[in-house]
């Protein structure tokens, strides 16, 4: 096996813990970086479940799709897409964005109507950016629009396809131009353009800044922004083309709303990838950018929060944590706490992901990787040079082929019987011959499976050692095979949770119209000899001695009391945790002697 050589332990558990953290810190500040693409495809996933189906009524999209192109084939002259801008204006519409390129003149009245329209009317007219750098730039059309003077912050572009020289006056104009990321997927658009020294917003903003009323908004982000695709294409009002120009859309279905006209027909072409498909239409791209623009108006949009901090945070406490569990916790353990804590991520980067459109989702991710691949086998190999040191110094108590046929059958505790001061606890089902001989096999088996199970888990919840079962009851001891100072506390808080647990079987037998069980427990400390007994052919871990006996004893003379937990002098003089009550002097079976028998303070009586 190789082993990588260390300075320092502690050094090397340092260098790890930090690097964790610069993963993390070079994914938030990185975005171009190698990580980019796991960031983006966990964001995609992200909005496709968070995608809302609530109507989006403050806009309207009317679609030139296949059935409109088959009632009226394409192109449209310009005297069309007219009285379609007119009827929309005339039926209260606030505002209309194209998202249609007029390169050329087309049918002369046509085109006089669309210009009286550009500067007349709240009319946004689309013109394309280039944002790709090529050897021939794209210059086509008649360039207008445009503040003078670059945006701060905003993208430059190298090429441009604009409008006929007819609607180089219009008022108001909006860039439909896009730059897809590497994997093809449109996930950003330029909020402000920069063209020869002047600055062109997106077709969203010119719409919103023309159009919306109200509150204005301030440009607080010019250059790439993040898609807000809050809802899928089912959730905004569309209106077929056809139907506006054939008079068949209600005027109340136009009336107050922003209205925003492209086209979805495969046959034009307008398709894009997005995060919530392959190919959406491209007026979906516009009408997310609106929608998001018209959150922030109304105060909807949700609140900024830091997620590059709360990642980093969230990785020093995953971090932090790790430096703990590593170097005490199996290996097993430390990667399902790692597996636990990413899955918990990636809740809280799917809560993040609207409140931050810059945060790495894929930081704390890498970083739990990077643990799983370098920690957990780093703290692995130094538990394993522990444990040889071990089994070395066993060496020198135990033969040598004996300790590696114990470690060949996998007994993780391969120690020699030895006396130790124990508590031991024995429970049993009284009765039991009475509650199960009418029953049928299966049904008699399942009361004493339900019964054990009664027994065994607080034997397990407070670290006792389960020796044994005794048909309808079970055997179990504190303090062996690792003393414990707390033994007879540990052992009467599980009997307390015992009773707790038939108490709750008997409601549910109630229920059913079964008579109730009793548990009698007999609880005693003393010295025993605890360790693997048995022959070769068969090994068991067990205690004996005269205070598992003492136990064994109390435990039967339960019948006799109204008490179901008889408890030995050794036990209360030990236990300092709990109060007790005297029941007087009892000379038990075997014994030459009274002894003193005591039960908990609190203890009910027995029905």
């Amino acid at each position: 096996m190789l082993r990588i050589p260390f300075p320092s332990t502690t050094v090397a558990r340092g260098c790890i813990a930090v690097a964790a953290l610069l993963i993390t810190a070079w994914v938030q500040w990185d975005h171009d970086g190698a990580a980019q693409r796991l960031d983006n495809w966990l964001r995609d996933r992200s909005t496709l479940l968070r995608a809302s189906p609530q109507p989006e009524q403050r806009m309207l999209l009317v679609d030139i799709d296949e059935t409109s192109l088959e009632r009226y084939p394409w192109p449209w002259p310009r005297t069309r897409m007219a009285e379609m801008v007119e009827a929309l204006l005339a039926d209260g519409a606030r505002g209309v964005a194209l998202d249609i390129l007029q390169e050329k003149p087309a049918d002369a009245a046509g085109d006089a109507r669309m210009t009286m329209l550009s500067q007349h009317a709240p009319l946004v007219v689309a013109q394309l950016f280039d944002f790709g750098q090529r050897e021939d730039p794209l210059h086509s059309g008649t360039l207008a629009g445009g503040a003078p003077g670059a945006v701060p912050g905003g993208v430059p572009a190298y090429g441009y396809i604009a409008n006929h020289a007819g609607l180089a006056q219009a008022l108001h104009f909006g860039n439909i131009g896009v730059a897809p990321d590497p994997d093809g997927v449109l996930r950003r658009v330029p909020m402000q353009t920069v063209f020869n020294g002047h600055s062109y917003p997106t077709l969203s903003r010119a719409l919103f800044d023309c159009c919306a009323g109200g509150r204005p908004l301030p440009d607080t982000a010019t250059g790439w922004v993040r898609i807000p695709y809050t809802r899928d294409w089912p959730a905004y009002e569309v209106a077929k083309a056809a139907d506006l120009l054939d008079q068949r859309v209600p005027p109340e279905f136009i009336q107050g709303r922003l209205v925003l006209i492209g086209s979805s027909a495969l046959s034009i072409g307008d398709r894009v990838a997005t995060p919530l498909g392959a190919l959406s239409a491209g007026l979906m791209v516009h009408a997310s950018m609106l929608t998001g623009l018209l959150d922030r108006q109304a105060g909807l949009a949700p609140a900024p929060w830091p997620g590059s901090l709360i990642a980093l945070l969230f990785c020093l406490g995953v971090t932090a944590l790790a430096s703990y569990t590593l170097p005490r916790r199996t290996a097993a353990v430390n990667v399902t706490l790692l597996v636990a804590s990413s899955a918990l991520w990636l809740l809280l980067a799917y809560a993040i992901a609207p409140h931050d459109a810059s945060f790495g989702p894929s930081g704390p991710l890498l970083s739990n990787l990077f643990l799983l691949m370098v920690a957990v086998p780093f703290h692995w190999q130094q538990a394993q040079t522990r444990s040889r040191r071990l089994l070395d110094t066993l060496r020198q108590y135990v033969a040598g082929d004996v300790v590696d046929e114990l470690l060949r059958s996998n007994l993780q505790d391969p120690l020699a019987p030895r006396q130790l001061d124990v508590t031991t606890l024995i429970a049993d089902m009284e009765g039991y011959t009475t509650h199960v001989e009418s029953l049928p096999v299966e049904e008699a088996a399942r009361l004493t499976t339900e019964f054990l199970d009664c027994l065994t888990r607080p034997v397990l919840a407070m670290r006792g050692t389960l020796d044994k079962y005794t048909g309808d009851g079970m055997v179990a001891f504190w303090g062996a095979p690792l003393p414990n100072p707390d033994h007879a506390n540990l052992a009467l808080d599980a009997a307390r949770a015992m009773l707790q647990a038939v108490q709750h079987l008997n409601t549910r037998r109630a229920a059913d119209g079964l008579p109730p069980l009793r548990v009698r427990i007999g609880i005693e400390s003393g010295l025993a000899m605890a360790g693997d007994f048995g022959t070769a052919m068969r090994s068991i871990y067990t205690a004996v001695g005269d205070s598992v006996n003492t136990a064994s004893r109390l435990e039967q003379a339960a019948r006799d009391y109204p008490y179901d937990i008889i408890i030995g002098e050794g036990t209360v003089s030990r236990a300092s945790r709990h109060r007790f009550r005297q029941l007087g002097q009892r000379v038990l079976r075997g014994k030459e002697h009274p002894i003193n028998l005591y039960t908990l303070e609190d203890a009910p009586c027995a029905p």
